[in-house]
């Protein structure tokens, strides 16, 4: 027995895996990215932990809630864990199978051994066998390689959704936000409009306005109103959209600082674009996926050689129980097994050409998932930027309309002007600061979702890291 094992050693540490080998495929990345306001040298904004970006107590402790409890994270941590289960099954095929079986008859004929040396039904036997594929052509190998590919690529998936969980807690904060600063000016112009009415009814009634002018007050009321009853519902939506994200039904969700008070950094440098490449989860598991498939190619493959297996059993056989093991009862084999496919080659030749098949798409899908970073990347740069200038251009409209309201409303006021002057800069005021609002939580989103498109930081580690310094 000594001999042949020995021999199988032998070949398994000499025999080569059939199939290609997994390489990166090859990508254009560039020296910087198109959109970007600094050197390629400064150091990028994903290297932030999520914690020092997001400055707001409140939504770091909603993120947090976020990242113990959402369901679809749940999710994606018990697919780890399947892999994981898959890929212990996946070594031990390098492991001998082996099996007992047992036998106690309770009636039939009294005979020692219908074939000599060997158990039949009607003996008592107690028998163990042994199958140990030898794994000359690397299909094994070749399965446990992707069977790590689809572990790794389960942990990317993981990572994606950390991600993406984060950045939509964050997102959906900064809506909320949004809402509440809205929800403020539309009732600070209701409020407005309501002391406009009051005068134009009290000048119509004096007989010094016409009922026309009355009408239109009475219409930019109405206006006023609907616009605040449509912000409480979007308020309420976002706060339901939330809580789903926390992992809990609807609720009255906390706020920590408003819309204007949040801070961002002044400057977001993304880094080299080669580090999208292992920062980016989605990359990472498009490219175990990739490795997965052409592991799977060899897998095909050395199912179209012959399969050497080391076989054996021994066991103890009689029919009467009291001498089941003496020295007679005992008998044994072991040799060696060669199986090798014959009607099958050609379907066997189907399924190799499957497996490249998938290799190409997902070669595809990596070089698409490549391109569609470089493309997120690219537009949160440029979101970052005009948004940027975009508020700051609207906080100078806004300026200039409330002065020239306070102007319209004197005039009136006096006798000097019409209410249209006045229906026009308080209607014009109203629209530009619900789009400043706009634009502040454009900008507040589009540094979070460049973080994103990056690959930042947020991971549930770092955030264990975050708690033990608190604590």
């Amino acid at each position: 027995m000594r001999w042949p094992v020995i021999i199988a050693l032998s070949a398994l540490t000499t025999a080569c895996a059939v199939g290609p080998d997994y390489e990166r495929p090859a990508t254009d990345t560039g020296n910087r990215f198109r959109m970007t306001e600094t050197g390629p040298d400064a150091p990028s904004l994903a290297n932030l932990p999520w914690w020092e970006l997001l400055k707001d107590e409140q939504l770091q402790q909603l993120v947090r809630i976020a990242l113990a409890e959402n369901k679809n994270l749940h999710r994606a941590a018990a697919a780890v864990e399947e892999f994981q289960a898959r890929a212990f099954i996946a070594r031990t095929d390098f492991l001998p199978a082996m099996t007992a079986s047992a036998n106690a008859p309770a009636f039939g004929r009294k005979t020692i051994f219908l074939v000599p040396g060997f158990s039949n039904p009607f003996n008592y036997y107690l028998q163990g066998n042994l199958a140990w594929e030898l794994d000359i052509w690397g299909r094994i190998r070749r399965s446990n390689e992707a069977a790590r590919a689809d572990l790794f690529a389960r942990e990317e998936n993981r990572r994606a959704v950390v991600l993406e969980l984060v950045s939509g807690v964050a997102e959906a904060y900064f809506n909320l936000l949004q809402f509440d600063t809205q929800l403020d000016i539309a009732k600070r112009t209701l409020q407005s409009w309501e002391e406009s009415v009051r005068i134009a009814q009290a000048r119509l009634r004096q007989g010094m306005t016409s009922k026309l002018d009355a009408d239109q007050f009475e219409a930019e009321h109405a206006n006023a109103a609907a616009r605040t009853a449509e912000l409480e519902r979007q308020m309420v939506q976002a706060e339901n959209q939330l809580s789903l994200l926390l992992g809990r039904k609807p609720f009255e969700i906390p706020r920590g600082k408003r819309l204007t008070e949040q801070s961002m950094p002044p400057d977001v440098p993304p880094g080299l674009p080669s580090e999208l490449l292992q920062r980016r989860p989605d990359i990472q598991q498009a490219e175990q996926a990739l490795a997965a498939a052409t592991a799977r190619i060899g897998v095909a493959k050395a199912e179209r050689f012959p399969k050497v297996s080391l076989t054996g059993l021994v066991g103890v056989a009689d029919p009467h129980l009291s001498s089941l093991f003496t020295d007679r009862s005992s008998f044994g084999v072991a040799g060696a097994g060669l199986t090798t496919p014959l009607l099958n080659s050609q379907a066997l030749g189907f399924q190799q050409d499957a497996a490249e098949a998938l290799a190409k798409q997902s070669l595809a899908q990596y070089e698409q998932t490549v391109l569609t970073a470089f493309r997120e990347v690219e537009d949160a740069l440029v979101a970052v930027r005009t948004a940027r200038e975009q508020n700051a251009a609207q906080q100078q409209q806004v300026n200039a309309l409330q002065s020239a309201l306070r102007l319209a409303e004197l005039r009136y006021k006096g006798g000097l002007a019409n209410y249209l002057d006045v229906l026009v800069a308080r209607r014009s005021l109203f629209e530009a600061e619900l789009a400043m609002t706009g634009s502040r939580r454009l900008h507040l989103v589009s540094v979070v979702q460049l973080y994103k498109a990056l690959g930042g930081g947020w991971s549930p580690e770092m955030a264990m890291n975050s708690q033990k310094k608190e604590g």
